[in-house]
């Protein structure tokens, strides 16, 4: 299990990896979320809600981001509590809370400020 500042990292299948998120290229439908690649899923182990959002990410192909389990982090512990699950734009440092659809999440991402 990898941990960076104390916090486990898992990839979007579930394994835990600490790689780096390559660029994505901008084609396609949705080019604001294809630019947007520094995503973090703020979430909790065996969490209804948090499998839930895992669900309509994948139907709205968000590109690769992290999900940081907020578990036995009392920094995160406090900051997300019952918000999770929480995806957060971390080059913009915006937050979509739960619940979200796939719509909801596509325009978010739609929104995100270009680097």
């Amino acid at each position: 299990m990898a941990e960076e500042g104390g916090r486990r990292l898992s990839d979007a299948t579930g394994r835990y990896s600490t790689r780096p998120i390559p660029p994505i290229p901008a084609r396609g439908p949705y080019r604001g979320a294809l630019l947007m690649t520094n995503l973090t899923l703020f979430q909790r182990d065996d969490c209804h809600l948090c499998d839930l959002a895992l669900d309509v990410m994948a139907r709205a192909r968000v590109p690769e981001f992290v999900s940081v389990f907020i578990d036995d982090d009392d920094a995160l512990e406090l900051a997300y509590g019952e918000r999770v699950p929480v995806l957060r734009d971390e080059d913009g440092g915006r937050e979509l809370g739960w619940p979200f659809d796939v719509a909801t999440l596509r325009a978010w991402l739609e929104i995100a400020p270009r680097t």
